[in-house]
Order: C-alpha cells, then structure tokens, then sequence
C-alpha cells in the first residue's frame, strides 16, 4: 500500500504539558485556561462543553446531547457518561405517531430530556477537581459578552432564519431583522443568566464540591429552568413536562473495546453508534489491507462501514430497553460472517435498502482534552434543535429533538417509548496501547464512523502523523439507510473527496459502487480532532481538521 505522500495545511502541534482539540477556537481557548489554572483534562473538557454550547449554538445547543467518555490514569480504567436523554413519559408510540401524522414529528413532538447539562456536571462531580463557577466561566463571558460570528455559524443562521418568524430564536440570534454577517458580534443574554443560575445554586449549596456540583443538577433539572421549559413544551405542543426532568440522570455506564494493531479502541454502548467503528475494526482485522492498492483498499472499507452501519440499525438501541448482543456483535466469528463475499477485487453483494429522500440536520461538534497526568476527556456534543424548532423563551436554549433519530417501527430496538432514549450517531473515541493512548471523534452523522476509520487507517497504516491523517481526504457511503427519520439512503452512492475522487472514482466504478465527487476537504466528511499521547516520553501531539472551525491548542 503506497499512496500519495501526505501534505498538510497546518502543522501538527506538539507539547509536552497538556493538549485540547475542538470544533471552536473560542473553545478550545476556554479549555486551555482552566488546565494552565490547574485542572485536569476533565474540568478542561466540561469548561469546553459548555463554551461549545455558547460558541456553536447550531451544532450543540445546551438542551442537547453530550455524550462522554473518560480515561482516568491513575485508576488505568474508561469509562462514559451516557449524555442522552430519554423520551418523556406521555410518548408512547401511537401518540408520538399522531403527532407526526406517521412520521417522527417535524416539531416539539420530538423533544427527549436534555442530556448535556447532566453529562458535563456528572462528568465534573465524578472525576474533575474544579468549582462549577470556574467550569462555567468561559461560557458565561462568551455568551453575555459575546463572541463574533464565524462563516459557519453566519451560514446556518441564513438559513435557518425564515423558519423563525414567532420564535424566540428570532430575538437571540436575528437580534437586527436579518442573520448576522461574519464578523458580527453575538450576545446571548437569557443563555447567561441560565447558566449564572447554575453556578448561584451551587454558590449557595456550600459544603463539598460534589455537593455543589449536585445543586447546580438540580437547579437545572428540579428547579425553575424544568418547570419553564415543561410548561413551554406543554403549549408548543411537546410531550415533554417538568417530571420528565425531575425524573432524568445521565448514566455512567461501562464503555465497549475491542484489539486492533496491538491497540484497544474503546466506544460508547449501543445508545449510541459507538459499537460500529469497533466493529468495523473488527472487520479489518481480517484484510491484508497493506497488500491492497488504493482503489481496493477503500472498496473494503466502504464494503465493511456498510455492513457495520447495517448491524446497527438491526441491533442497536438503548440496553435498558432491549438486549443488544454486543458480545456476539463484536466477536470473530460475526466479523467473519459479515466480510463473508467481501472482496478487494470484485463487486460487493448487492445492497439490502432501497431508495429514501429526506433532508440532514446542520451536525454536531467535538471536544478532546489529554493533561500531563496521561487522564483524557472525549466527548462530542450535539443537537441543532435551535435551527427547527422554536427555543424556550427566557432560557436561551432549545430542547433536545434527538426524538428525530429514533423509529416508528414497533420491531425496531430504536422504536420509541417511554423513559427510552433514541440512539445516538455522536460516538466520541478513546485508544491505549503499549505506545500511548489517543483520543479522537468528529461530527458528520451517518458520517461519523466512517471519517474515523478512515483516519484510524492512514495513521495506524501509512504510519502518518495525526495532522495528516486527519486532513487525508476521505469518502462517505449513503447506502444504509440513516439513524435520523425518515432513514433517507442511496444505495450504491459513496461521495469521494478531491482529489482522492480523480484516483480511485473509475475504479470504484467497476466495483460497484456509484462514485460522486465531493470538493477538497468538504464539510460533510466531518471533522476531526485528534490529541495523542507518548507514553515513554509525555510529549502531546494534537491534530485539527481544516473542513471546519476544528482548533488544537497546547503548551
């Protein structure tokens, strides 16, 4: 296997101390001032999670999701924090249904629980050494004093504003008539007085940290905020009342592994699609793919992103609701069954889906963290609920309406019900080996397991640094149909980066696959952040993705 020599727009970047990646500069600025004030990766990452509510209000609004996951060095043990909330107690399925017309609704039929405050401030009581105050102090100053609007953001808000006529979000983010330009600086008021709410309950809890911790939890979840957003979301028409809260909290659950390269690759349960990539990994593991030209090597790995996507609309959902034989899944044996007729030289078997249109959600954002104790912080925040359905007047967020990315379908392990919670596509990433240990992720959706084996692959692989590896160009499959309703696929598709697209498109052509071509580094491929760890020498490299806003800082 010998390809193009890797070139990089950024350099990688190297320290000896502490690394943070994320989706926003601004917040990746936040998480390196609470570890040079002292903090461990994980106060680092929470400080992160929220300026990343405040900064990417259209990739990972408070009420959304976050779900985490954590490697404690002096235990030498990972473990996750389950950041998703469940479906309110009135949803049952026929009523979900009605509200939908048949479909997942469109609207605040679709709201869950949210579950990021939760998994940032279970994440900071359980295993970080900060005050709330200090954790929220980034955001506070970012959403009250404000922050200019990038071209990204400017993007989303165009379009999303004639959708907002009646709508709080209007007032927020319209704050002239018309979506603010580049450049613009945005202020989020009512979004700070929420979270100076947070760190008022816990000023005045005193006693332990963890005990003021706990009441910041409870001011958002049993306080006023639950009472205004349930009465809200009764008026708009939502299923989701202020029970619902009081009854919600973010679990921490045990994290799923499996060997690849003389490494452990960790992911999150199946409430998430955090099981794919292990199994994709699995399915690897039974390619010479050193021995493949380039053309062959990518036909096997869209062929094994498929069918891992596949087992995950088959068999994931949320395990307290259904058994999910994630032994079985991620064994040999079912590696073998599955790669069963994939080869690099001729056509896969035809797909098992047929032609669905539906639109895609604005995405996702990430945040990794390493500190010099070898402790690491992955998580990858969500929801762009603000886009499409109207914000708690008062709060400055939305509710979660990760209702979209469950199913209708009664023999479905993601159908909806009651105290359930939908599958997630967010699925952060954490690697130990004898060499050291890395963190990893990307938003990108359906895109998600896909971009991080491919980067897993050219820096195990090609032996390329992070920062290469990250900004290799990559390819996206459409074929299975997608977690977010109405599970839209395009079987045969898979969109090829320039100028990869130009290298290998004929070839995967006559191996069947319907090959477009995507621009160089193209939003949709995702977006990477990557830090990794020497274990013999301490030294931190971190890795940003160029496709978007993704920023690596360290010292």
């Amino acid at each position: 296997m010998s390809f193009a020599n890797a070139r990089t727009s950024r350099p990688l970047l190297l320290g000896s101390r502490h690394m943070v990646s994320s989706g926003h500069p601004l917040a990746s600025h936040a998480a390196l001032m609470v570890l040079e004030a002292g903090g461990n990766a994980v106060d680092a990452g929470v400080a992160a999670g929220f300026a990343l509510n405040v900064v990417q209000p259209d990739m990972a609004n408070l009420g959304g999701v976050a779900p985490v996951m954590i490697h404690r060095a002096d235990l030498g043990c990972i473990t996750s924090i389950a950041g998703i909330g469940q479906w309110p107690a009135l949803a049952t399925l026929e009523a979900v249904k009605a509200s939908g017309n048949g479909r997942i609704p469109a609207g605040p039929g679709r709201w869950v629980v949210p579950g990021a405050p939760d998994a940032w401030l279970k994440s900071l009581e359980l295993y970080g050494t900060i005050s709330v105050a200090d954790a929220l102090a980034p955001a506070i100053d970012l959403a009250r004093g404000g922050f200019p609007v990038d071209y990204f953001l400017a993007n989303n808000l165009r379009q999303a504003a004639p959708r907002w006529e009646g709508w709080s979000n209007a007032d927020i983010y319209l704050p002239s008539g018309t979506a603010p330009e580049e450049g613009h600086l945005l202020r989020q008021p009512a979004l700070a007085e929420t979270l100076e709410r947070l760190v008022a309950a816990a000023t005045a809890a005193g006693g332990s940290r963890q005990r003021a911790v706990r009441a910041a939890r409870e001011c958002f979840y049993r306080g006023e905020i639950a009472e205004i957003a349930g009465r809200f979301s009764k008026e708009a028409g939502g299923f989701l009342r202020a029970s619902d809260m009081a009854a919600f909290e973010a679990a921490e659950e045990p994290v799923l592994s499996v060997s690849y390269a003389g490494r452990r690759f960790y992911g999150c349960g199946p409430w998430s699609q955090g099981p794919a990539l292990l199994q994709m990994l699995k399915m690897a593991q039974r390619y010479d793919l050193a021995a493949l030209q380039e053309a062959e090597f990518h036909h096997v790995l869209i062929g094994i992103a498929e069918r891992a996507l596949s087992d995950r609309n088959r068999h994931y959902g949320d395990p307290r609701f259904i058994d999910v034989d994630m032994d079985r899944l991620l064994s040999d044996a079912h590696a073998a069954e599955r790669t069963a007729g994939l080869a690099a030289d001729r056509p896969s078997p035809d797909g098992e889906t047929s032609p669905r249109d539906g639109m895609r959600s604005p995405d996702t954002t990430y945040v990794c963290v390493v500190d010099a104790q070898g402790n690491a912080f992955s998580a990858t925040p969500s929801d762009s609920t603000i886009m499409v359905t109207p914000m708690v007047p008062g709060l400055g967020f939305g509710l979660s309406d990760r209702g979209l990315q469950a199913s209708l379908d009664a023999a479905d392990p993601n159908c909806v019900a009651p105290g359930k919670r939908p599958r997630l596509t967010p699925n952060p990433g954490l690697m130990i080996g004898p060499d050291g240990l890395m963190a990893y992720g990307t938003p990108g959706g359906e895109v998600q397991s896909q971009a991080m084996l491919q980067f897993l692959m050219a820096h195990l692989h090609r032996g390329i640094d992070l920062q290469a590896a990250v900004e290799e160009p990559r390819w996206a499959s459409y074929a299975v149909p997608a977690t977010e309703d109405p599970h839209p696929a395009q079987p045969g598709v898979v969109h090829v980066e320039q100028p990869l697209s130009d290298r290998i498109a004929p070839r995967l052509r006559e191996l069947g696959h319907d090959a477009k071509p995507w621009p160089q580094r193209a939003a949709l491929a995702g977006g990477i952040c990557a830090i990794g760890r020497d274990m013999a020498s301490g030294v931190l490299s971190g890795a940003a993705d160029p496709r978007r806003l993704s920023y690596a800082m360290g010292r």
